[in-house]
């Protein structure tokens, strides 16, 4: 068999290999590209009074735990805490992906919403079907797709090899 066929072949079976997860992180990475665009994928900041927090860690457990939807009712029901000081906010957001937004001043819950920029970007990194699938698929999609580049190059090339050789060789 030619180094030509063979090629094609090795080309055409590692783009049918890789396509589905190539698509995944492909229509993923573009939702995560236009997530501040759209609010179901990520909540807009609002603002709270632009002055320095006065609120304690106790008092936005305690804000926290008032919103049902989140269903916090310990520290442990947090993922994490984003401090804005210059918006004025805290947001706090819980395992279950509902984001709470809280004025730093006055303790008041400004928004509650779902954020889905989590579960867009574990479907990315592939995480969202395993912990350790960001190794074991995604790296090999990735050098699959580093060889179907050089084999694409090698089969964009081949022609015009083959013409200026057979130019040389009249």
């Amino acid at each position: 068999m030619s180094f030509k066929r063979t090629n094609r072949n090795i080309h055409k079976w590692a783009s049918i290999v890789i396509a589905l997860p190539l698509l995944v992180i492909l229509i993923s990475g573009i939702l995560l590209l236009v997530k501040k665009e759209f609010d179901f994928i990520q909540p807009p900041s609002t603002k709270g009074q632009t002055s320095q927090p006065t609120i304690t860690f106790a008092q936005v457990l305690t804000v926290a735990q008032s919103v049902e939807s989140a269903k916090i009712s310990s520290w442990d029901d947090i993922n994490r805490l984003d401090v804005r000081p210059a918006k004025g906010i805290i947001k706090v957001r819980s395992h279950n992906s509902i984001e709470i937004q809280i004025d730093s001043h006055t303790g008041q819950v400004l928004q509650v919403a779902k954020r889905n920029y989590e579960f867009i970007e574990s479907l990315h990194d592939g995480t969202f079907f395993e912990k350790n699938a960001n190794l074991w698929l995604m790296l090999p999609v990735s050098f699959i797709l580093l060889f179907m580049i050089v084999t694409g190059v090698v089969m964009f090339v081949q022609p015009f090899r083959t013409k200026k050789k057979n130019r040389l060789r009249r």
